[in-house]
């Protein structure tokens, strides 16, 4: 977190990240080279940049994309994702070294616009086997130039979170457009069918990822929840929270993160104003939600973030029937101070 805007705001954990990230980043391109080298020994310069930055950004994007799922069965790997954006903007360099040396080897040498001959020199969208797969790269790198532009929080603030996050998602068109790339470009030429198991084991791992991660979350947040007619609705039960932890619910079209401290209960909007991050799969850190994607925080009693920031999250009134918990799922205006529900007997 920071109160003002800088290119990288440095601290041991992103210097950490960046080490490891350059580390694997070397030994993935020294064992392709060396792979490449010894199997074509007449292999140019050029073409071993071209091939070797390809499949760098390629390695590059199947981590990041299965980061997310990860996460979400697993808590050890959100440090993977905090820093995410290094990685991402990485990936897009190498993705652009790429494709300039791409245009420059095969388009530069007629008397046509290189841009304009990428989409020109061949139109046989017919036929598969001489479809123009090289316009499908094209545009993917343009999404992932514009994903790598805006990645600073400079933009997603004023583009807003949710707006940010839906230009954030083309990342999956991206990837839908590498696959057809490389499945339509150079795997057609390749004898050898270890390329093909690769790209199409990483789609398989990525797309089961992600249906199974999706389908578990609905499941948790389908709600089962028991209204009465004061339109409170009974949650859980208070033993069913962890101290200090969180219960995410769905009620309606409210995602609340009902979160419990010091013997009583308070309840906001699950969506961190910064990433729309799952607050509910956080936990309080000296008295502050703390968001498990990138550390931004709030009190659980008003849903505002501790001075000098200014971010505030929807809150919703409780109360403790019992030993059971219920929430009133109609929102209070971000910012707005509910009083915790307290269970008898307990010490503050």
């Amino acid at each position: 977190m920071g109160v003002s805007y800088q290119a990288i705001l440095w601290n041991k954990s992103k210097k950490r990240y960046d080490l490891w990230m350059s580390l694997f980043i070397i030994l993935v391109l020294a064992v392709f080279v060396l792979a490449q080298m010894t199997l074509h020994p007449s292999i140019t310069i050029e073409t071993l940049i071209i091939r070797a930055t390809a499949f760098t950004a390629i390695t590059l994007l199947h981590i990041i994309l299965i980061i997310g799922p990860l996460c979400r069965l697993d808590s050890r790997f959100l440090p993977l994702l905090y820093n995410r954006r290094h990685l991402g903007v990485t990936m897009f360099l190498f993705a652009l070294v790429h494709g300039l040396f791409c245009i420059i080897q095969f388009h530069t040498l007629g008397d046509t616009n290189p841009i304009a001959s990428v989409f020109l020199s061949n139109q046989n969208y017919q036929e598969i086997s001489e479809f123009p797969f090289q316009i499908l790269g094209f545009l993917a790198l343009v999404i992932l130039l514009l994903m790598a532009a805006t990645s600073h929080d400079f933009w997603l603030k004023n583009l807003t979170p949710r707006i940010w996050k839906g230009l954030h998602m083309a990342v999956y068109i991206a990837y839908a457009l590498v696959v057809g790339h490389v499945a339509l470009g150079t795997l057609q030429y390749e004898s050898k069918p270890l390329y093909w198991v690769m790209l199409l084991g990483g789609f398989v791992v990525i797309a089961g990822l992600q249906i199974f991660t999706g389908l578990r979350e609905v499941k948790r947040l389908r709600s089962t929840s028991e209204k009465t007619k004061d339109k409170f609705v009974k949650v859980c039960n208070f033993d069913d929270i962890e101290d200090s932890r969180a219960k995410i619910v769905t009620i309606g079209s409210e995602n609340i993160a009902v979160f419990r401290y010091d013997g009583q209960i308070s309840a906001v909007s699950n969506l961190c104003r910064h990433q729309l991050g799952p607050l509910g799969e956080g936990k309080i850190v000296d008295g502050c939600i703390t968001c498990p994607w990138h550390g931004y925080q709030y009190f659980p009693h008003n849903g505002q973030s501790p001075p000098p920031f200014n971010e505030k999250l929807k809150t919703y009134e409780v109360n403790i029937r019992g030993n059971d918990v219920w929430v009133d799922p109609k929102p209070k205006p971000p910012g707005t101070f509910i009083q915790p529900a307290k269970l008898e007997g307990s010490a503050s």
